[in-house]
Formats: C-alpha cells, structure tokens, sequence
C-alpha cells in the first residue's frame, strides 16, 4: 500500500527587482513567472520589488532564472536589520547616475533647441555645430533607454523604451541622411520651430533639436520619477530607521552593551532617560513616560510602570527602567508595522490591474498606430517628412510610464504617511472597501469607551461621610482580583490610601467581607448585606435603582450592622468618542454599537455619544453573526473591535478596523490597524484611506486621459515630436507629484 504526501503549502518570496523602466516591463515580469506551474506573481514598477507565491517542485532558483531570462535581474532582498523591512537600495544610486547623465545631456541639448528654434542667431553652418552637440546627447544620453529597448528586442519584448528609442534614433537618422545626401547640410541653411507638423522638403529638414530634446526631457521624467519614487517611501523608511542600534544588556548584574541584533527573548537591559527602547518588552522596574509618537502618532507621553507592556523604537522621556525582552527581530510591533506597510505597497487595486492590462499591450498597439500614421499621411499628403515626423510624434507621446506610476506612487505616500499617523493599511483592495461602506459596528468595552472600571459616584448614607464610606470599601475589596473591586481600591488608594482588611472572605457573585480597622464590614449587593441583616433605607435604595437605570453597576457598603452608603462603578466613556462619532455620521455612515454588556449599560454609552442604534447582550462568538445579519440586510459593514475577542467579527466584516493594541491578532484580524486607542482614528483612517483611492483614481483619469488624447492629435500631426516628448515627461511628473500631496495628510482634531 502507498501513501500520498499531502502537498505543500504555497510559499511567498519578496524579490528584489532591477532593470525596469516601465508598467510594460512590471506586466512582462508578471507574465513570465506566471506562466510556471503553480506561481502567481505581482511585480510593482514603482518599489522594483515581485511579490511571489509558488510551490514544488519551483525552486527559488528557477524563478531568480525566469526573470534574467525576460531581461531584467532578480535577487533575493539583503536580511533586513533588527526584522525590518528593506527597501531597495538602488534608487538613490539610479537617481544619482541620472542626474550626471541627465546634467551633460541638458548641457548638450539645451544649445541645439536654441539654435533650431530662433532662425535669427543661426549662422552659417550652425547645423553642423548643432549635430556634434547632438550626437553624445542622443547616443549617451538615451543609452538607458536604448540599451532596454535592445534587450527587449532579443528577448522578442517592447516597452516604452522601444517607443523611446526608435523614436529618437529615428530622428537622429533622418537628421544624418539629409545633412550628408540632401541639402540640409548646406552653409546657408534655416531652421524654423512649429508645433505642428508642415509639408516642407524633407532633404533640408533636420530634427537633431527633436532627438535631443526628446531624449532630454524623458530623461528629465525619469530622474523626477526615481527621487520621487524614494521620496514616497520616506515615511516607511524613517519610521524603520527609529529602531534603536544598541541596547545596555544586564547579565548577573553587569551591564554590557550589545548590538541590538543579538538581543534574546528574556534578556533584562537598561534603558535611561532620552534613550530609544531596544525591543518590545514588560517593565520590571522603574516607572517612566515614554513618547509613543512614532508607533501612534499621539503626541502625549504614556505613563509605564512595573508590568507595563513597552515597544521598541519609543523613547523613554524620563526615569531610568529596566525592561525584559518579551519580542525580539521579526517579531517584534516595529518588524510588524514594515511587513504590513511593505505588503500595502505591493498591493495592486483592481483599477490598477486593469492599467496594467492595458499597458501590457500598449506598446505593440502603439508600434501598429505609428506604422498606420506614417502609411496614412504618405498617401494623403505623399510628404516622407511629414509621415515620418507624425509618426515619430505618436512613438512618443504614447509611452505608458504615468499608467504605471499612478497606484504604486499614490500607494507608496497613503501608507506610508498612515504609518506615521499610526494608521496601518493591509492592502489596495481595503482603500476601494472604505468608499462603498455606509454602516460601522462598534464594539463598545475598548473601544468607545475605555475599557477599564473607575468610579463614578460615592454616595453617603445619612449621618455617614463619604470619603469614609470610599475608605472602607477600598480596603475591604483591595483583597479581591475583581475588575470592580480592583476600581473601588484604586481610587481609594489614591485618595487616602488603604487600611489592612483581616478575616477577609469573597462570595462568588456577591460581594466581600472583612475587618477594617475593628469594623466588621460588607460590600457588594444588597442581597448580600441582607444576609448580615442589613437593609438600605429608602432614600439610598432609590439612589441605588436610579444609577442602576444609567447602566452604572452600584455596590452597597455597611459596617457594624448598619448601611453606610454605595459606591457606583462603570466603565468611562473616552473622551474623544462622542466627537469621532459625530465625524463619522459626517462621512455619511450609520454607527451601530455592540456588546455583551446588558441593555442598559449599553443605551447609557450610546446616549453619552449621541449612537441611536444598539445592540446589547451579545457574547464574543455571536458579533461574527451580527454583522451577518446586518450584511444581509443590504449594508456594507465596517466593525471596530480591539481585535483579539473581536476577530471573528473583524473578518467576517467588508471592512474590519483593529484598534489601539498592535498585537498579532489585532494586525491579522483586521484591514485596518490603528496603533492608538482613539476612536478619532477610525475617522482618519477612512479619511486617509478615501483620499488615497481618490488620488489614484484621479492619477489613472489623466494618464489614460493624456493617452486617449494625445495620440490622435499626433497622428493628426499636431504636435511636434519635441513637444511631444516634454508631454510625455510632464504628465509621469503631473501624476508623482499629485501623489505626494498625500504626504500633507492631517489627523482630524
């Protein structure tokens, strides 16, 4: 008998991509690797990184061979400091090797624009000065784009750099032919500069002015585009650089200072005033503020203490702390946060995947386009100049370039920008999701409100004192692990400190007793004070139904056989939550808010924040449901949970929104992280998330605009094959720079 192996799981792979210079290229990738068993591939232009996911028997070495052979290069990304996320190195290098190039090219063009366009500072024989500045320009100066477009060709490829190059060369040749075999290269020779295309003798005509100036201008776009392109990323890389570089370690007491790389789950290490926190981590001693900007984008210092959860890359603003390594390298928020960020930019919303259909086939239609306006204007007009002239117009005003930078750039600022805000978004496909949602589900414990018991109201019985009635009840619950009596001693604590409780006893479900100060003493429900034969009076038996009614949970306080008073506990309202909710209503969603609590603890919020609907009395398995029921009503459901009971209902939403913690499941739960506990940030996010896709929508409008466009008015001969070089580059800039407004993005306060 034989046994199947089961197969293995898909595997993902990042690599790091180099040598393309288009959508076209990014598509012709993608095609490639797809075309192996069992990969699917998403390559991004704009961050020259593939996203691959495959399985056996594809090995990773047949996949960096796939990519050489489509010509280009892969590699597999360096290991990333500290589980952070790289970047691609080579784009200030690109950029720095364009600007040479693109200073001597300008340097060289610049003079044959001039002399071609003012007839008046022409001389004798200028042409030829003109074609010695010309010739570097164009041969040196385009030999990026020459040098792809050669590479295609052998491997049976074309790409905007085939439009480029055959375009400029083209010009470039023509030029050659009719200084040296027509009478363009004859001393009394004039140029004049049009806009449109002319019927004029073509054996006089040379467009050295064109070849140069074409090739300058996309050289232009093309270094705007690459330090646009790192500029874009800024956000994510300053946010991976915050990591601290080395930590003081303590073992056995002494204190040695490592590299942070080789800190270890459970090492103890310092971290003194002003200094970066290492790694995540629980305080185990000392007390500080520490500015958690960078993870939240709050401004206000957070209070830790001993047992407090700490994340790496804060900074400590004031006492010294000792702090135990709980995550370390990949794991770690940080490590988390550019995993999250970095997968985002890789994304591709189905917008975008439609342009990078079209751009796939783009270039072959644009060659057939070109050939079509040559053939046409040489039988309208019979003019070889005026054909060719058209037709070089059409080979570039065509190129697809600000198809294929108009998500990835706008993708590359919305999520970095967010990151720095401390909002996380997981992917493209969630910024189309914000835009069709009309109704956002609120879990109330954590998320409205904060989560944590305080005390509300003391209210003293007559003849009793109040702050006695806190006293005694502290001291007595102080012995219980009780959220509420946790409360109830806190904040006598803190008002007068605690007195010793003895013979302290617990009644599951009631209450405690104990002996405070040599006074037998009771706290919790009425009932239980009955049992030691204590009854409310009147006045405070109303008192006790009447904050019962706003959802407030009441313990009764005795001692010595007589009712002293009640002490009101809820959870308390965050204070931002009412002006979130009103912000949300005025981006046209209905908020809905959820939870186990019972009805009328839950209608007490739901006033305080100004929430119609509610529903109440819902366990942690039965919220998943809840949104079923809602999403089967017709509504497109976001909810809002803190992610870990939460889940299940984050999933099973259209949009699911993980608040405040940061932690694993909160990051995989939802579409949406939000690294504050603000419920303002689920306004932001959507906010931000809205003004992204709209970006993006806006950058595809003008480049399929500018296409549709400006290829009939080349084939109409309109546009000179110079100005038309200038539109090509301005629109690529148009769209980056469009995208970069994102970076301006504001929180709502």
């Amino acid at each position: 008998m034989t046994t199947q192996s089961a197969p293995q799981a898909p595997a993902e792979l990042d690599l790091a991509i180099s040598g393309m210079t288009c959508a076209s290229c990014a598509a012709r990738i993608e095609k490639k690797l797809g075309r192996l068993d069992g990969v699917e591939a998403s390559v991004n232009f704009a961050t020259e990184h593939a996203r691959v996911r495959y399985a056996e028997p594809v090995t990773i070495d047949q996949l960096l061979q796939t990519v050489e052979a489509a010509g280009y290069h892969a590699s597999l990304p360096a290991p990333p400091a500290n589980g952070a996320v790289d970047e691609a190195p080579a784009a200030p290098d690109e950029a720095a090797r364009l600007r040479t190039r693109l200073t001597v090219t300008w340097a060289l063009a610049l003079p044959v624009i001039v002399l071609s366009m003012v007839p008046a500072i022409q001389f004798d024989n200028w042409q030829w000065l003109a074609l010695v500045l010309a010739s570097p320009a164009v041969v040196w100066g385009g030999l990026p784009f020459h040098r792809a477009a050669w590479s295609n060709l052998r491997h049976g490829a074309s790409t905007m750099d085939t439009l480029v190059s055959i375009g400029t060369l083209a010009a470039y040749a023509w030029s050659l032919w009719a200084l040296f075999f027509g009478s363009a290269g004859d001393p009394g020779m004039r140029s004049h500069f049009s806009l449109t295309v002319g019927a004029v003798d073509g054996a006089s005509v040379i467009y050295l002015e064109a070849a140069a100036g074409v090739t300058a201008f996309l050289l232009t776009g093309r270094y705007l585009e690459a330090r646009s392109k790192r500029s874009a990323g800024a956000a994510l890389r300053a946010l991976l650089e915050l990591g601290a570089k080395d930590v003081a370690v303590l073992r056995s007491g002494v204190e040695e200072r490592i590299p942070v790389d080789d800190l270890r789950v459970g090492d103890r290490f310092l971290v003194r005033p002003g200094e970066k926190i290492a790694t995540d981590g629980v305080v185990e001693d000392g007390s500080s503020a520490l500015d958690t900007s960078m993870m939240t984008g709050e401004p206000v210092p957070r209070e830790v203490q001993p047992g407090g959860e700490v994340i790496g890359g804060t900074v400590n603003t004031g006492g010294r702390l000792v702090v135990r390594a709980t995550r370390v390298g990949a794991d770690t928020a940080l490590a988390q946060i550019g995993r999250l960020v970095s997968d985002a930019q890789s994304g591709k919303a189905s917008v975008q995947r439609l342009a990078d259909r079209v751009a796939a086939v783009f270039v072959p239609v644009v060659l057939g386009l070109a050939a079509v306006t040559f053939i046409g204007w040489l039988m309208l007009d019979g003019s070889v100049l005026r054909a060719f002239t058209a037709a070089v117009a059409v080979l570039v005003i065509a190129c697809p370039c600000a198809l294929g930078l108009a998500t990835p750039t706008a993708l590359l600022v919305g999520s970095g920008r967010g990151a720095q805000l401390g909002i996380l978004i997981k992917g493209p496909e969630v910024l189309e999701q914000t835009r069709t949602v009309d109704t956002v589900v609120l879990d109330k414990t954590g998320t409205v409100t904060t989560g944590r018991m305080s005390v509300q109201h003391v209210v003293a019985a007559e003849g009793a004192d109040a702050d006695e009635v806190l006293a005694v009840a502290g001291a007595v619950e102080d012995a219980s692990t009780h959220p509420i009596a946790r409360a109830i001693a806190a904040r006598a604590a803190a008002q007068a400190g605690l007195s010793t409780v003895e013979s302290f006893a617990s009644v599951d479900g009631f209450g405690v007793t104990g002996v405070v100060d040599g006074r037998a003493a009771v706290a919790g429900r009425p009932r239980l004070l009955e049992q030691w034969s204590i009854k409310l009076p009147d006045d405070l038996q109303q008192q006790f139904d009447r904050m019962q009614v706003t959802g407030q949970t009441v313990v009764a306080v005795g001692w010595d056989g007589v009712a002293r008073g009640l002490v009101a506990v809820a959870d308390t309202v965050k204070p931002s939550s009412r002006a979130a909710v009103d912000r949300l209503r005025a981006l046209g969603l209905t908020p809905v808010l959820l939870t186990g609590d019972h009805e009328r603890a839950a209608r007490a919020v739901a006033d305080q924040v100004g929430i119609d609907e509610v529903i109440a009395g819902v366990l942690p398995a039965g919220k998943a449901q809840v949104v079923q029921r809602l999403q089967a009503e017709g509504k497109v459901v976001a909810m809002v949970g803190d992610g870990v009971n939460d889940a299940a209902a984050l999933a099973q939403a259209d949009l699911g929104i993980a608040m405040g913690t940061g932690t694993d499941v909160a990051i995989e739960a939802g579409d949406l992280t939000l690294m504050r506990d603000d419920l303002r940030g689920v306004v932001d996010a959507i906010r931000l998330s809205r003004r992204t896709l709209g970006v993006i929508k806006g950058n595809l409008a003008w480049a399929f605009a500018y296409n549709v466009a400006g290829i009939p008015l080349a084939m109409a001969g309109l546009l000179d094959p110079m100005f038309a070089g200038f539109a090509m580059a301005a629109s690529s800039v148009l769209v980056v720079t469009n995208s970069l407004r994102l970076r301006q993005f504001s929180t709502s306060r």
